[in-house]
């Protein structure tokens, strides 16, 4: 299934129906196309599936409570209202349609619509003769006129005997709806891998080989890629920042490490960018015991060995993936890094001066110079998140659009 609703946040509200009985489907096809999903159900959905069922498929505590003593705490359904980039309500009976356009607020569904500014998508679900009740018409023409989306129902046999207009919509057409909601962002349906931050190669159980990296230009891809749309693996080295909003973060700690983890995801994806400062070298021969200093010794010398280069491996591998790397330098930074772009066989390299104390490794801001086969392209000093935005945009113009062929 097409991953169209990648890094989404969907409530899926079940009234008492029987078409509730296609709801799991609803969420597992929801999920399929990339959304994380959380249940709410009416006391009346709850006769007909239970919450177990939809706890296993959406992998979420189900909620059917307002006044839940666990939830109140932290006033849940006020949460679960911000939470949520869209609500999805499947089935909607002929009742709960009424309730909604009354404006009513009694149970923790009808109270998550007052309470959100997210889109709404109403599946409606009932007799064919109770949906062409002027009431039922009527108070779907009021939710219209307050921007709620509806679709559905549909013709056909329903489970009373009837045949006509009020079967619920499929769930593949209702998650088509729900994609409709959104608007395609520039990297919706691709998968990117991030890494970020240094790497740490022990010499001993107390000391270790490491750079200056803090790992916040990775963070803020991870960050402007998620908020492109991406579905977003973040594989960090050993920093102290929050891992951003929707993302996916692994934590390693050497350069064996990351590329163990950068290969297991990177036959997945079809962008790799190699923000992370990777240690060039590591001891040849770690000890397990702490080196001591030795009286009358004055030097120390430690055989180091190659790491291994992760970015060129993968772009050597990986002959789809758009792989971007860094270039941290201090001198000649142009043609070091058009050296570096051909060495490695990159779509794009990122080359800044880290000899500058104003956009060196520990700095907020930074400067680059964005270099492809064709182009060079100056970024000027900025804050870090805001060019993390310009260099996603950057690589977005670049790739080719997300076939989305994932099956689900």
């Amino acid at each position: 299934m097409k991953q169209t609703l990648q890094n989404k946040r969907l409530l899926l509200g079940i009234t008492g129906g029987i078409a509730a009985y296609k709801s799991p489907e609803i969420v597992r096809r929801l999920r399929d196309a990339g959304a994380e999903v959380r249940v709410v159900m009416t006391r009346g959905a709850m006769e007909f599936i239970t919450p177990l069922t939809l706890q296993a498929v959406s992998s979420n505590r189900v909620h059917s409570d307002l006044l839940d003593a666990d939830a109140e705490a932290a006033m849940g359904h006020i949460e679960l209202a911000r939470w949520a980039d869209a609500i999805v309500v499947a089935p909607v009976t002929a009742d709960a349609l009424a309730r909604f356009a009354q404006g009513r607020a009694d149970d923790l569904l009808s109270t998550l619509l007052r309470a959100s500014d997210a889109p709404v998508l109403l599946a409606p679900a009932m007799n064919q003769a109770m949906w062409r009740d002027a009431a039922t018409q009527e108070n779907s023409q009021i939710l219209s006129q307050r921007g709620y989306r509806s679709i559905g129902p549909a013709d056909g046999v329903q489970a009373c005997g009837d045949v006509g207009a009020g079967r619920m919509s499929e769930p593949l057409a209702i998650v088509a709806a729900v994609s409709d909601l959104f608007e395609k962002q520039t990297l919706t349906g691709h998968h990117v891998v991030i890494t970020a931050g240094p790497t740490r190669e022990r010499i001993d159980p107390v000391r270790y080989l490491s750079n200056f990296s803090t790992g916040k230009m990775g963070f803020a891809l991870a960050e402007a890629a998620a908020e492109a749309g991406a579905k977003v693996t973040l594989i960090a080295g050993p920093v102290n920042l929050s891992t951003p909003d929707r993302v996916e973060r692994i934590d390693v700690i050497s350069a064996d490490q990351m590329l163990a983890v950068v290969q297991q995801f990177a036959a997945t994806a079809s962008i790799f960018i190699a923000a992370a400062a990777v240690a060039d070298f590591r001891p040849s021969a770690p000890t397990d015991q702490k080196i001591k200093k030795t009286s009358g010794i004055e030097t120390m010398q430690l055989d180091l060995v190659k790491n291994p280069d992760i970015l060129k491996s993968v772009a050597e591998s990986e002959q789809s993936l758009f792989c971007v790397g860094f270039a941290a330098e201090t001198e000649n930074l142009l043609a070091h890094a058009r050296a570096k772009l051909a060495r490695k066989g990159l779509n794009m390299i990122v080359v800044n001066d880290v000899s500058r104390s104003d956009i060196g490794f520990a700095a907020d801001d930074n400067e680059v110079v964005v270099i492809t086969p064709k182009d060079a392209i100056k970024l000027e000093k900025a804050n870090k998140r805001h060019l993390a935005r310009r260099l996603i945009q950057l690589i977005a113009e670049q790739v080719s659009p997300a076939d989305n062929s994932d099956s689900g």
